[in-house]
């Protein structure tokens, strides 16, 4: 294979591989046709030569500066780029002089402001007079949404156009043209390619960095050898204190296993060792939230509630309080439903990625996020006939899963039966809901 010089600057091998890989045109801008295709709003402006000041709102890594400089070389202005973090008024005034004495001769400038939303509202004032007389052509870029972070007479007086995180499809472009530059493909095995390009989570340039990572590793690189080379490895465990470690696993396990004796005999010998009875506190607090969760929502608040009496006692008195807390929990109906639930869903969110949710469910307090479909659709689901309205409120593109899912014991039991009413609400929902459209958060 050998790259290129259409697509890529390979002048350089010093330079990293985001910047030898950025496009030369806006046809190569991956992942953006929806605003940079010939037919799409921003390419009918290319097109006619003439841009209008815009703001990019979108995730990190998905072209926002690319896109902008290439719309300058493709309309002919100059590129004058600055970044709200580290700019000021000073900054503005020379730019703005500048693009007026290209204005006497005939040439345009596009102003493009990185983290334009970083800006206060007297930065941002300062723009509008060179905008509306055509001295610059602004084009902002954000992370964070218009409607709060900018002034309604710059929001005016330009138009938003909302980037997209780049997709599977996207990212896969990005790994073959990397491959294509570097003349030889990557030494990934099938299932850490894909992996390499979850773990970008949108982020194109976050992906080539992660590339220029692996590149040389000796092949085959599978997904375990992959996770150790571009994640922080997790520091090791202290094993200093075996003897606290090991006193704290028996308190625990005898817990978990019902047994109220063996617990406060291991309490007992915590305390009398010296353990500090907060740590003891802190521990019991997760075992109430981890091994028994949902089967007595009730343990959680007699642990916190032991904390609280031996911060306010101290000892020897609040260690009662400990003790009564341990019986509570030995003797408490046991599941890790949300535990486990819980570790399910973390792994589907990282495998999705950032996902939007689905636009019906979406606050729209502003008409741009109106305009965009925010809320569209809501039912509330406490004003329905059943008080359920089995709408879907997974992302958009991701099928439901099942990540909670409840034991037979305690509390759990109702809502075993509870989920499965509105399992079957769902399969067959009511002929007709109530819609009260004004419910907010």
């Amino acid at each position: 294979m050998s790259a290129q010089p259409s697509l890529f600057d390979v002048d350089d091998s010093s330079q990293p591989l985001a910047d030898r890989l950025r496009p030369r045109t806006l046809g190569d801008v991956v992942g953006q046709g929806h605003v940079l295709d010939a037919d799409s709003p921003i390419g009918r402006m290319v097109t006619a030569h003439r841009l209008v000041s815009m703001i990019l709102w979108g995730p990190p890594g998905c072209g926002k500066t690319t896109i902008a400089r290439l719309l300058a070389d493709q309309t002919g202005l100059a590129f004058e780029p600055l970044s709200a973090t580290f700019s000021g008024v000073a900054d503005l005034r020379k730019v703005f002089r500048a693009a007026s004495g290209r204005r006497e001769i005939g040439q345009g400038t596009m102003l493009f402001v990185d983290e334009i939303h970083r800006f206060n509202r007297a930065q941002q004032d300062s723009f509008l007079p060179y905008v509306e007389d055509g001295t610059v052509v602004l084009v902002g870029a954000t992370t964070e949404n218009p409607s709060f972070e900018l002034n309604g007479a710059l929001l005016s007086r330009s138009q938003v156009f909302v980037l997209r995180r780049l997709d599977e499809g996207a990212l896969d472009t990005l790994v073959d043209r990397a491959e294509e530059l570097l003349d030889r493909p990557l030494p990934l095995t099938a299932g850490a390619r894909e992996a390499l390009i979850a773990m970008a989570d949108g982020d194109g340039r976050y992906l080539l960095n992660m590339v220029e990572q692996v590149r040389y590793l000796p092949a085959p690189v599978d997904q375990a050898t992959l996770a150790a080379a571009v994640q922080k490895r997790a520091p090791l465990y202290d094993k200093t204190q075996e003897g606290h470690y090991n006193l704290i696993s028996a308190l625990h396990k005898s817990l978990r296993g019902s047994d109220p004796d063996a617990a406060l005999y291991w309490l007992a010998r915590m305390l009398e060792g010296g353990e500090d009875p907060l740590f003891i506190a802190r521990r019991l607090t997760r075992f109430a939230t981890e091994d028994i969760g949902m089967a007595d929502p009730a343990a959680v608040q007699q642990a916190l509630a032991a904390w609280d009496v031996y911060d306010r006692l101290g000892s020897p008195e609040g260690e009662l309080a400990i003790a009564q807390a341990v019986v509570y929990l030995a003797t408490a109906p046991k599941s890790i439903g949300v535990y486990r639930g819980f570790t399910r869903a973390q792994a589907a969110s990282r495998r999705t990625g950032s996902l939007m949710p689905p636009a019906h469910i979406l606050n729209a307090p502003t008409r741009l996020m109106k305009d965009l479909g925010y809320g569209e659709g809501y039912q509330y689901d406490p004003d329905t006939d059943t008080g359920f309205s089995g709408a879907d409120y997974f992302p958009v593109g991701m099928p439901r899963e099942t990540f909670y899912e409840p034991s037979t014991g305690g509390y759990e039991r109702a809502i075993t039966e509870r989920l499965r009413h509105w399992a079957t609400l769902r399969e067959h929902p009511a002929a007709s809901h109530h819609h009260s459209p004004h419910v907010d958060d």
